[in-house]
């Protein structure tokens, strides 16, 4: 069993000193374009499915709450908590209009959205994302490997070099928390 242990962590190990290679002025963009949000009276709207929606949630509370240092809460939200809109949504176009009909209600136009898909091929996702951009939001995408789809959807796009799910997933709170200390670091000063 520690075999497998040292395996994974191995793996996560080489995926992350990928991500910091390949991705990390991709990290500053992102955290100096939030920065520019906030700067501007705007509002971050998270969102994603499964695992990237309980990412979603973990970084709107990262933003609103704080982060490491006691500061003024920051806007963002996570659009996978309101289950009543999701289902009704859901019910009443379909399950891939529950981000779409909410960044049209809650998005403006100095807004940033963050759309996550480990697959980068989540329906639901790309046409939040596509809403987003038509808006007039500034569209980050966070996805792996096979999210080539989200390039063009996105201002800036963070591709985790991995088709592994669980690692993809690792990379991606890893990515959140740094983007969150940064944002913090300048907007507590």
């Amino acid at each position: 069993m520690q075999k497998k242990i040292h395996s994974l962590l191995d793996e996560n190990i080489k995926l992350m000193k990928a991500v910091s290679s390949d991705s990390a002025g991709q990290i500053e963009a992102v955290a100096k374009a939030i920065i520019k949000t906030y700067q501007q009276s705007g509002k971050v709207l998270l969102f994603g499915n499964g695992g990237s929606a309980a990412d979603s949630q973990h970084i709107a509370a990262e933003l609103v709450g704080r982060f490491k240092k006691e500061r003024q809460a920051l806007s963002a939200v996570a659009l996978s908590v309101n289950t009543s809109i999701i289902s009704a949504l859901a019910n009443d176009y379909s399950y891939d209009y529950i981000f779409e009909r909410q960044i049209e209600a809650l998005g403006k136009t100095g807004d940033l959205a963050i759309g996550i898909s480990t697959s980068g091929s989540a329906k639901n996702v790309i046409a939040g994302l596509k809403k987003a951009k038509q808006l007039g939001l500034y569209c980050i995408g966070l996805t792996g490997a096979k999210g080539v789809a989200f390039k063009s959807l996105c201002d800036i796009c963070i591709l985790v070099p991995s088709e592994n799910t669980p690692r993809i997933q690792e990379a991606h709170i890893c990515i959140a928390h740094i983007i969150c200390e940064l944002v913090e670091e300048s907007l507590a000063k």
